[in-house]
């Protein structure tokens, strides 16, 4: 009897383990091995005999020039109308230990159109203007703290703290910093409807679109730029030492964020994969024509010409960390995270590097992919994290080191 009942739980552990790794696998054509990595050639991030001078006088914007035009696209040009108005503030928030700040910053300076909803967090103990992390989130800024303090946004459905691990307030506030949020959809929705609402909407017709119009990412982006232009009227932060933070595709625009506005002290992207911090060329895990199969909206039209011919692009993921240079980067990776191809990440570290040193830097300085849960690095700064695709307190450690050691 013993033995039979053994018999039926091995059968049953048996069938769940090939009905997980059924469920599990990947869409046909893509892959998680590296021995189907195929053989590539990076393009050079500059030529031999380049000075820092020709680095910053040309050929960064040579380089930021071709992700606009082939991957994020290009934004229109859109009046910085810009309005703020102060809301809701907690002075004694967290037991007086922080005071908290909402802000409605109406993008196109009109009260009709798209408002970005900030949510400010800044320690109490502050003595003066501090350095802060300024990211955007994706279920509403309701989601990132428990406390019934926060207004509940357009994501109402979702529970309040809902994502809070992934933020760790209390964390960052004890250590002196401050901390910025606002919901992305604010900006533009996360969805492929012909770029009709959102910041879209508001400021271009979607008829006078083409090919390297901007995308979803670049928007997000845009609105992070017009929610530090505000930090720069707010006396409690230092507007010189913003760190923009990203998770996932927000990882992803972050990247874009850091590139495209220089006023960011740093940045963070955490978990971004494809179209992030992961090598393109790779074709590893998540590729473009997937991406851009999955998510349309998301980077402009010109980029889709590139699924299954990454080796034409015109550039690789290493030249849009470079364009971070020579401030902080810190990219993160999770072990189990394989979709959003770690290695490849990390390749992306170590081989902008180089400008890093040419602009008297010391860059990431690590030749081999680390250890699990060993961060290595100087001002390109890296780990792979154990676990999943998340944002966890270990990789919250890690920034705030960052943090005390590069920006403070």
């Amino acid at each position: 009897m013993r033995f039979g009942i053994f018999l039926l739980m091995r059968f049953f552990l048996l069938f769940t383990l090939t009905l997980s790794s059924s469920l599990m696998a990947l869409p046909p054509g893509l892959h998680t091995a590296e021995s189907k990595v195929p053989d590539f050639e990076l393009p050079v991030l500059f030529p031999e005999g380049t000075s820092a001078a020709e680095w910053n006088d040309d050929l960064r914007a040579e380089t930021l020039a071709l992700f606009e035009k082939e991957m994020f696209g290009k934004v229109p040009a859109i009046s910085r109308k810009a309005s703020a108005k102060l809301g809701k503030k907690v002075p004694d928030f967290l037991n007086g230990r922080a005071v908290l700040q909402e802000v409605v910053v109406s993008l196109v300076g009109k009260e009709e159109g798209p408002k970005l909803n900030l949510l400010i967090i800044t320690p109490s103990s502050a003595k003066g203007p501090m350095p802060v992390f300024l990211g955007l989130n994706f279920k509403g800024n309701h989601t990132i703290h428990a406390t019934e303090e926060i207004t509940v946004g357009v994501e109402s459905q979702v529970a309040r703290g809902e994502r809070a691990g992934r933020w760790q307030v209390e964390k960052i506030i004890e250590r002196g910093y401050g901390l910025v949020t606002a919901f992305y959809g604010d900006i533009d929705l996360d969805k492929n409807d012909g770029f009709k609402d959102g910041i879209h909407g508001a400021v271009e017709p979607s008829e006078k679109r083409d090919g390297s119009s901007w995308g979803s990412i670049a928007a997000w982006v845009w609105g992070l730029s017009r929610g530090l232009d505000f930090l720069e009227t707010y006396e409690p932060v230092d507007s010189s030492k913003v760190v923009v933070f990203g998770h996932s595709r927000l990882g992803k625009t972050s990247l874009w964020a850091g590139a495209t506005d220089e006023r960011f002290a740093g940045v963070i992207s955490n978990n971004s994969g494809c179209g992030g911090a992961a090598l393109s060329r790779r074709a590893f895990g998540e590729t473009v024509g997937r991406i851009n199969k999955s998510f349309p909206h998301w980077f402009c039209e010109n980029f889709h010409a590139y699924g299954k011919r990454e080796n034409e692009l015109p550039f690789d993921q290493h030249q849009l960390v470079a364009l971070m240079a020579p401030r902080p980067v810190y990219i993160a990776s999770a072990q189990d995270d394989q979709w959003a191809d770690p290695k490849g990440e990390f390749l992306s570290a170590k081989h902008a590097d180089p400008v890093y040193r040419l602009l008297g830097k010391d860059g990431l300085d690590q030749e081999e992919m680390p250890k699990v849960d060993q961060p290595v690095g100087k001002t390109i700064r890296y780990h792979m994290r154990s676990g999943k695709h998340d944002v966890k307190a270990y990789d919250w450690e890690q920034y705030l080191r960052m943090m005390d050691e590069l920006i403070r």
